[in-house]
């Protein structure tokens, strides 16, 4: 099939680049008439806080929406009648604001004892809005910024925080992805030596990312897409598209230096570098599409998102980048750069003689191989999940000094309030629930409480609770977790007032929760689907599920790094970071899918060529080293691009959550590319020598019969491996 479509996209290349073109500019059309608007829904079926939620929605709507914190410290005491007489019109004006349902300001009566600081210089405005705060637009955002803004000035430092806030400051990078860009054209005129064959694999990439971003924007007028949907595909799809066409150019180019004829050697390069390109990109989109199982609304459009722009990127290289081939014919090398794009891949070369090394002592290799992934994955065992809170954030965020003011004026709890409500069906439970606030003035690790709040038809109530840690503090999830299995039932009952606790806090506790249940089946599954496929595609058994082990150790080390650098903070400073936290709940859920599939796509790129080899010879030992040989430079060129392209998201972005992606990404491709490729594969693969191609019978003749290898290629049947059936 890939020959048949090649070959019609080769001789009609003209009619294949103008359907490209199209097909670009009318994605981008659409999506700019008909593109839906960004939205996260962290709803949470069964969850306590969704509980909770789902309740105030019904019947107390004007406490159902997520809140914002106006905080302010003031050279005169808060009270002084002069902060007075600038700070209540202001308040005044806020209630007038778009969404915002009410403002509980510190001079409401009663309120004092609660909202303003002991020494009396800081206070605090509570914002209330009537939706969640992924759906209160920038404007609204803006227009109370500006409104603070005017009344701030000497004497009055004013700062804004809380969900509301932190969900409007979050600015997508878009310089990033043109540091990045920038940093793989050097790496690709590096790896080729001729800016013809550097622009290829870029115009393959720009092509699938144009096209893919406009469909996801199409995408969110069905599914929620979060607002960072675009940067994390953006970044996906400039590293696969790249990569893969890579792949492609390079095989071409070997094609011409046989002797080949340009359609000839567009040919063989489908056969071969095309197949594992499709296999590859297969795996990928699987591995996306499995943050489906894990039944969470706001990762649809991740996950669907995603696999879109990796399959579009995937297609361009298969179809688009032939087209192109038939136009550069044999002017691939054109415009060289000298001293660059030396080749390296003859028995001489650097990576045969680094393989025949390897597979010299493979147990003591492997060994020294395997024990640096060890020990890199050692703080795995630590990690904490949560979220991290906007103590982490930068000094030059509102949201920052907000929150340092809050912590300075009432301590860090002040950050995220527990919102426990209550469902009232007689006056027995409004007395149950006095009892609850008693409670919980005298528990361990509250600050404060709030007194109990009905709402205006008297069937439902609130009460708040400040924690005495900051939200992101173990200690925090700890109380969550022991309200309701401890403090609430014995203040309630269990077949008493129905008492749920929500909030912003445990909202992102629930999700940890959930998480932590879910990924091991969405990782079974990921992992077996990837067995199956590649156990079809190289008629073994031993090869995927060494693959899988190879894939989960990379995985593994990157996740260890996290830990060291965002939770035990060590070379935080080198990263830009300034405050250590627990790693977002679900950075190592999306870390798993993007990373499976990428190293899968090395795993197959390096297996093909030692497949081929191996039915052209029979030899395993030589195979391995011909197919390191000749994918060893490939290889490190296309995981330099990777990591340039992710480690631009970790410098150019502020935000902790995209830092968390970028780095762990780059290690894992680094660990993946280096330790894993290039050290535990082949001392592994010598070790077991033929009974790396084991199959048993009864499998291979039930298993469909598909190759990666180019069939031509194979100029004598490989033995069947003696004694390994």
């Amino acid at each position: 099939m890939l020959g048949r479509v090649a070959r019609w996209c080769y001789h009609r290349r003209w009619l294949t680049l103008v359907i490209w073109i199209v097909a670009l500019f009318a994605a981008q059309f659409a999506a700019s008439k008909a593109g839906g608007d960004y939205a996260s829904d962290f709803s949470l079926p069964g969850a306590d806080s969704q509980k909770a939620f789902d309740l105030l929605q019904d019947r107390f709507p004007q406490a159902s929406g997520d809140s914002a914190q106006l905080v302010f410290k003031t050279a005169k005491p808060v009270t002084d009648p002069a902060v007075r007489a600038m700070m209540e019109p202001l308040f005044d004006r806020l209630r007038h604001v778009a969404h915002v349902d009410s403002v509980a300001d510190p001079y409401a009566p009663g309120a004092a004892a609660v909202q303003i600081s002991r020494d009396g210089h800081i206070a605090y405005a509570d914002i209330v809005f009537d939706v969640k705060a992924s759906q209160v637009p920038k404007e609204v955002v803006d227009r109370i910024q500006e409104l603070g803004n005017e009344v701030a000035g000497p004497g009055i430092q004013i700062e804004y925080g809380g969900p509301v806030i932190e969900n409007a400051e979050f600015q997508p990078p878009g310089q990033s992805t043109g540091v990045a860009l920038i940093a793989a054209m050097l790496i690709l005129l590096i790896a080729f030596g001729s800016l013809l064959a550097m622009g290829l694999p870029i115009m393959t990439a720009l092509f699938g990312i144009g096209i893919g971003l406009a469909l996801i924007l199409l995408f969110a007028n069905f599914i929620s897409v979060p607002n960072f949907t675009t940067e994390v595909a953006a970044m996906i799809g400039l590293g696969v598209g790249i990569d893969y066409a890579l792949f492609i150019v390079t095989r071409y180019r070997q094609g011409l230096r046989e002797g080949l004829e340009p359609e000839g050697a567009v040919q063989r390069a489908m056969a071969t570098a095309g197949r594992a390109v499709l296999f590859a990109g297969t795996i990928v989109v699987i591995s996306f599409l499995g943050m489906l199982l894990m039944g969470f609304t706001f990762l649809q459009g991740l996950a669907i998102g995603g696999a879109a722009v990796v399959f579009i990127t995937m297609v361009a290289a298969l179809t688009l980048l032939p087209a192109v081939l038939g136009f550069t014919g044999r002017n691939i090398d054109k415009l060289h750069i000298p001293f660059f794009g030396k080749k390296d891949t003859s028995t001489s070369g650097f990576w045969y003689r680094w393989s025949r090394t390897v597979q010299a002592r493979p147990i003591v290799t492997g060994a020294i191989g395997l024990g640096i992934v060890l020990i890199l994955a050692i703080p795995l065992f630590s990690m904490r999940l949560g979220a991290a809170d906007a103590g982490n954030e930068p000094d030059h965020l509102t949201t920052h000094r907000a929150y340092e003011l809050l912590s300075e004026g009432f301590g860090p709890g002040f950050n995220g309030p527990l919102l426990l409500a209550a469902e009232l069906r007689s006056p027995q439970d409004l007395a149950a629930l006095q009892r609850l606030d008693t409670a919980l003035r005298s528990t361990k690790d509250i600050a404060a409480v709030s007194p109990v709040i009905p709402n205006p038809a008297g069937d439902t109530a609130i009460i708040r609770v400040f924690p005495g840690s900051s939200p992101q503090d173990a200690a925090t999830t700890e109380l969550v977790h022991r309200l309701r299995d401890q403090v609430v039932p014995a203040a309630v009952g269990t077949d008493g007032t129905p008492v749920f606790v929500g909030g912003f806090t445990a909202v992102f506790v629930d999700f940890a929760t959930a998480i932590s249940h879910r990924m091991p089946v969405m990782i079974a599954v990921v992992i077996l689907l990837a067995f199956l496929l590649l156990m079809v595609v190289f008629r073994s058994v031993v090869v995927p599920l060494k693959a899988a082990v190879m894939n989960l150790l990379s995985i593994a080390a990157a996740y260890g790094v996290l830990v060291a650098v965002f939770q035990w903070g060590w070379g935080q400073h080198l990263f830009g970071l300034q405050h250590t936290g627990p790693i977002e709940s679900w950075i190592p859920m999306m870390m798993f899918t993007i990373l499976f599939g990428l190293s899968m796509d090395y795993e197959i790129f390096l297996l093909s060529r030692i497949r081929e080899e191996y039915l052209r010879t029979g030899d395993n030992a030589r195979s391995v080293a011909n197919g390191v040989a000749t994918t060893g430079r490939l290889i490190t060129a296309a995981a330099l691009v990777m990591i340039a392209v992710f480690l631009s998201f970790v410098v150019g972005f502020d935000i902790r959550q995209v830092k968390e992606i970028g780095l762990g990404l780059a290690v894992a491709i680094l660990v993946d590319a280096t330790l894993i490729r290039m050290v535990l594969v082949p001392s592994v693969m010598e070790l077991l020598g033929d009974a790396n191609w084991w199959m048993p019978r009864w499998l291979g003749r039930i298993l469909p019969k598909v190759r990666v290898e180019d069939e031509e290629s194979t100029v004598e049947p490989a033995p069947e491996p003696a004694g390994v059936r």
